[in-house]
């Protein structure tokens, strides 16, 4: 009896002591969770370590794989994907023959997904996450499921599949309108939020953070609250409506209880208010954030607040007392040391290469290439290329500020090629490359160019042929870089060089390249069968784009006629007057430019020499880049065109009453179709295209060149139909088993954005995303029946002769000028062809 009640009461003392370890290992895991959230993660290592510990001594298995998958995505974060690797490849190979708990598989699924996506195996964490999604959908966890589809999103945008994302947000959307409210629902919203965003949807990013909130609120969910505040903060500035921005963060500031959340809200505060030049308020508020870093704990969010910190207080200037470069190198160090303490390689390369930008912008040149080498290694040794090409970047203004210029043009291409090699992880995963484009991206290009093309101290020595080969491939980069940020997607390239079609053509046609620098113009020019040449005109860029504003306006106003020659002939001399005696040696007839910058926006028919226009010496086209569609001349014995109009006013666009002859003319010369207001529908188009597949496509309706996406399209009676569904609409006939290559697309009642130095970006973006070889346009809208004489003439010049498009385009500009009626340029000279001029 004794023996039994010995044995009862150890078997009750151990029941005890199991109950209590489950306690503590729950308080270890929900202590690991909050240092988690607060980017403490160092720390949330040790607190899971214990508890993986306990685990193990308790055969807890099932436990202990989620504990160790949890520490999996810490290292995930971390960046030490060789030992998040280890762990979760562990936990995956236990789970799968674990099949009573499939979740511990799908989670641990979730984080090799991650994982592969980090270090560039996008293919495979593809694959991963529909693994994921299908454990998560076979155990009936919507939620779940909902979270690995959206991660797929990441990976399909990653790889440029941008179709099978729209259609998989469009699945999730559905799904979450269809599920009950719930606090995990709102934070699926959240991440939705956060995928529109990185593909520069901002207003359905909005809506899905919105919705995100009102649910969360029903909660009380202070914390999810105040991030979804963060978010929509965010979201506003990317809009540029700082004001709403600087309200959201204040309510961040407010309703979060975490010191690192409240401390990003007040940090993207500071900058807003630096950039609205709001002084008073940066200066009350600097203090404020001081304090509240000292009651901190160090975390990679932690830390990257106070280098962001740091570079707020660099832009200040004299305007506060607290812009003392010592004491913000101080900072700097700081947060250097606490990466460095947490093994936070990023945060340390980040925090490196910023008080690098310090020393730089203090002329300490050797202490801030140290510190730049210094950021760079760190950053190349966790694959960090985000980091890396900027602290090339830097490397190389440094060492061209020392005279090292063949080192500087080195790190500047590597530089270069490391943004070509990123640039799809970049439009896919950093929302801010977008809107900061000019300033983050668009300088390293341009600043290469700069070196390439140095002027030479040796007036006998030439600009090597190898370095205007690469200035004008720089240009070309940058080109097409700006065309994938304008569409947030990667643009395909075209298979036929520019140079090769000059080359081979009978043709005698040059290709100008004029490149805008900060203190000249640089004109490459290729003749045929020739080397390239180089001419320099020494103007500030500051002259060039108010004489190009005020040329552009003045463009589209009557009366203006001498102000017009003026200013076109002031252009004229920088761009072309140079190059004149070459161009007349090698008896040129037709000039196709490859424009940069506000350049753009002018047509170079205008361009005047003192006695004549550019068009009345030659025949002019634009190309987007030095790559052409199939580059062919125009085949005569197809010559059919669907045209399609607006001549009644429509979704708030006046009627535009010489459409109807327009149309009707096209249509008669063509021996096309016509579809004309109320029948000028989306759907009908598409119908009728996908029907025929006629060569030409003319539509006569108003639109808009932007340097904005969200802001380009064309107007059907039904709707506004945006750049990104050209493609769509006109590419659905590409060239295949009885189908016609779209040989000319006209869009003759357009114009550019007033007031964008960026809009005909907008043209080149629909040139490209119709397919179409040639594309006819107007760069600011004529509501004259001089523009149906102008296009009558271009198709009766196109029909009756075998000459090119940019011959026929140059006469029926000449017949159109001749006329005393429409002499002023306003009539003649906006329209341009881009693309393919044979």
């Amino acid at each position: 009896m004794g023996n039994g009640n010995v044995r009862a009461a150890i078997s009750m003392k151990t029941n005890e002591v199991k109950e209590a370890t489950q306690n503590n290992i729950q308080d270890l895991e929900q202590q690991a969770q909050k240092l988690y959230e607060n980017g403490q993660l160092t720390e949330a290592i040790k607190v899971l370590e214990r508890a993986i510990a306990l685990y193990s001594s308790q055969n807890n298995s099932i436990e202990q794989l989620f504990a160790l998958r949890n520490l999996a995505l810490i290292y995930t974060q971390l960046e030490d994907f060789k030992k998040a690797n280890q762990i979760v490849d562990d936990v995956i190979n236990r789970a799968r023959k674990i099949q009573t708990n499939q979740k511990i598989l799908a989670q641990s699924l979730e984080v090799k997904g991650k994982i592969q996506l980090s270090t560039g195996q996008a293919e495979q964490a593809l694959e991963t996450w529909q693994n994921a999604t299908q454990i998560y959908q076979e155990i009936n966890d919507r939620t779940g499921a909902t979270q690995a589809q959206i991660n797929q999103i990441q990976a399909l945008q990653t790889l440029g599949l941008y179709d099978r994302a729209s259609k998989i947000i469009i699945t999730i959307d559905k799904a979450l309108a269809s599920e009950p409210d719930t606090l995990l629902k709102a934070k699926a919203l959240q991440s939705l939020g956060d995928v529109f965003l990185q593909v520069g949807e901002i207003e359905q990013a909005e809506s899905a953070f919105k919705t995100s909130l009102s649910i969360a609120e029903k909660f009380q969910s202070r914390e999810t609250i105040a991030d979804i505040y963060l978010s929509l903060g965010n979201t506003a500035r990317l809009k540029k409506d700082n004001s709403s921005a600087l309200e959201w963060y204040r309510k961040a500031i407010k309703q979060s209880l975490l010191p690192s959340l409240k401390l990003q809200a007040q940090v993207n505060s500071l900058s807003l208010l630096i950039q609205e030049k709001s002084w008073t308020e940066a200066g009350n508020l600097i203090p404020q954030i001081e304090q509240d870093f000292k009651q901190s704990s160090p975390s990679r969010t932690t830390i990257y607040s106070k280098i962001n910190f740091a570079l707020s207080l660099m832009k200040l200037g004299n305007k506060t007392s607290y812009n003392s470069p010592s004491l913000i190198g101080d900072r700097l160090a700081t947060a250097i040391q606490e990466a460095k303490k947490l093994g936070d390689k990023r945060s340390e390369s980040y925090g490196l290469g910023t008080l690098g930008n310090l020393y730089e912008k203090s002329q300490r040149w050797e202490e801030a290439t140290t510190l730049t080498e210094k950021a760079l290694s760190i950053a190349q040794s966790i694959n960090a290329d985000d980091l890396a090409y900027q602290w090339q970047w830097q490397l190389g203004r440094l060492l061209k500020v020392q005279n090292k210029n063949e080192e500087a043009i080195a790190a500047y291409r590597q530089s270069v090629n490391t943004l070509q090699s990123i640039r799809r992880d970049l439009l896919a995963t950093n929302p801010e490359i977008q809107f900061e484009f000019r300033e983050s991206v668009e300088p390293v290009y341009r600043q290469l160019v700069d070196l390439l093309l140095q002027p030479s101290t040796n007036q006998e020595k030439e600009t090597s042929p190898e370095n205007l080969l690469q200035a004008r491939e720089a240009i070309e980069s940058l080109q097409l870089a700006e065309l994938e940020n304008f569409f947030r997607e990667i643009c395909l390239v075209a298979k036929q060089p520019i140079d090769r079609v000059v080359d081979n053509s009978s043709l005698a046609t040059a290709i100008v390249y004029p490149i805008i620098l900060p203190n000249r113009i640089e004109i490459i020019l290729k003749l045929p069968q020739q080397p390239l040449r180089r001419y320099t005109t020494y103007i500030s860029q500051e002259d060039v784009e108010n004489t190009l504003t005020e040329l552009r306006r003045d463009l589209t106003l009557p009366y203006t006629l001498t102000d017009v020659k003026s200013l076109s002939n002031q252009t004229y001399n920088w761009l072309l007057q140079p190059l004149e005696k070459d161009l007349q040696q090698n008896q040129i007839k037709t000039l196709v430019f490859v424009l940069d910058g506000s350049l753009r926006n002018i047509p170079m028919a205008v361009l005047y020499d003192g006695q004549q226009y550019l068009v009345q010496k030659y025949s002019i086209a634009i190309a987007p880049g030095l790559q052409l569609i199939d580059p062919k001349p125009l085949q005569r014995e197809n010559f059919r065109a669907i045209a399609g109009g607006l001549s009644e006013a429509r979704l708030g666009f006046p009627p535009l009453q010489f459409v109807k002859n327009e149309v009707a003319e096209v249509q008669n010369l063509t021996a096309g179709i016509a579809i004309l207001d109320r029948d000028f529908t989306e759907s009908n188009l598409n119908n009728e295209l996908t029907e025929v597949p006629f060569p030409i496509v003319h539509l006569a309706t108003h639109g808009s060149f932007s340097s904005k996406a969200e802001d380009t399209y064309i107007v059907a009676w039904d709707k506004q139909i945006p750049v990104k569904d050209f493609d769509r609409l006109l590419r659905s006939r590409e060239p295949g088993k009885n189908k016609t290559a779209l040989e000319l697309l006209v869009l003759s009642a357009c114009q550019t954005a007033v007031g964008d130095k960026q809009a005909a970006l907008g043209l080149a973006g629909i040139a490209v995303r119709s397919g179409a070889r040639s594309v006819l346009a107007s760069l600011w809208d004529i509501a004259d029946e001089s523009t149906a004489m102008l296009m009558g003439q271009f198709y009766r010049e196109l029909a009756n002769t075998n000459i090119t498009k940019a011959e026929a385009l140059r006469n029926a500009q000449l017949n159109l000028l001749q006329n005393p009626e429409y002499e002023h340029p306003s009539y003649w000279a906006p329209y341009v062809l881009v693309g393919n001029w044979l």
